[in-house]
């Protein structure tokens, strides 16, 4: 007599907290999901699709083609706007740096006035940019200024006047103001380096300029990373500190390529080529943000220890 095959064992699933708490709370990402695309991918598909028409911003939109492309890459002032940015950009970067990486990482430190001296440096970033570059250019005025003020013949030059003064000032302006942004992200990547490092290097002899190369510096790596991409993305939407400091002058010597934007479509009513400039500005950004990203790879800050 034969008998039957014992019924097949059912599959055991095993489930661990973490995927089932994942699952629950992954609806929670939804509304910043919605508010990204409301206000981030259809605002820029609208500018894709109105540097493909004309409008000049109160009328009728008409489908216009390639026109405004042809006109904005035709332009001889294209090169010399984009040229102007990346030297803002990587004189910014060049500026901000170093100091935001020093501050950051004295401010890290165990001082009694730590948290007195952050308030203070972080002060610069609450203000206007509009604000500061309204203060600064009266401040810089070489009639009634700060320099006349003092008679302080250093002050007296016109410098916003000539291009490469006026080039120093942005960069010295800019600098003043998002450095105690980036000292901030220092000082939390430095409170993240084990304190067993520092006291390993210091069992070796290590004085702390060695352990400032040797281990902060290297250990910062992906802060860096991140630090430099906010600066390098940040710096191609500059326009308010600059049309409020120069306007792009003297003659187009610091005219960047969001102020170029700006008086194509709200000067010359010309939002085509404005909308096609915008696109521009965008690609850019994504461009540097993964060139930045492949030089960094992957890995953590604290890989090897």
């Amino acid at each position: 007599m034969s008998t039957a095959a014992p019924p097949a064992a059912r599959a055991t699933v095993h489930r661990t907290p973490h995927a089932g708490r994942s699952g629950s709370v992954s609806w929670m990402a939804l509304p910043a999901l919605i508010f990204f695309i409301a206000f981030g991918v259809v605002p820029l598909l609208g500018v894709l699709v109105l540097s493909f028409c004309q409008w000049d911003g109160i009328g009728d939109i008409h489908p216009a083609g390639f026109d405004s492309w042809h006109a904005v890459l035709s332009d001889p002032g294209l090169p010399h706007a984009i040229w102007v940015t990346f030297e803002v950009m990587i004189l910014s970067w060049a500026v901000q740096t170093p100091l935001s990486l020093i501050i950051g990482v004295f401010l890290a430190g165990n001082q009694r006035y730590r948290e007195l001296l952050a308030v203070l440096y972080f002060i610069p970033l609450l203000l206007s940019s509009a604000a500061l570059a309204v203060t600064y250019k009266a401040l810089l005025d070489p009639n009634f200024g700060l320099g006349p003020g003092l008679h302080f013949s250093l002050l007296t030059r016109d410098w916003l006047g000539k291009g490469g003064l006026a080039m120093g000032v942005i960069i010295f302006v800019v600098s003043w103001q998002f450095i105690p942004f980036h000292a901030l992200i220092y000082q939390g990547g430095v409170r993240q380096i084990p304190a067993s490092m520092y006291e390993a290097a210091a069992l070796d002899g290590a004085g702390r300029v060695r352990q400032f190369f040797s281990i902060t510096v290297p250990q910062l790596k992906y802060t860096i990373l991140t630090s430099s991409t906010l600066m390098v993305v940040g710096s191609l939407t500059f326009f308010d500190l600059i049309y409020v400091l120069t306007a792009g002058g003297p003659g187009d010597s610091t005219r960047v390529l969001a102020l170029d934007m700006y008086q194509q479509g709200f000067q010359a009513n010309l939002m085509g080529p404005a909308s096609a400039i915008a696109v521009i500005i965008v690609l850019l950004g994504l461009g540097l943000a993964l060139l930045l990203r492949r030089i960094g790879g992957t890995g953590s800050q604290l890989e090897g220890v």
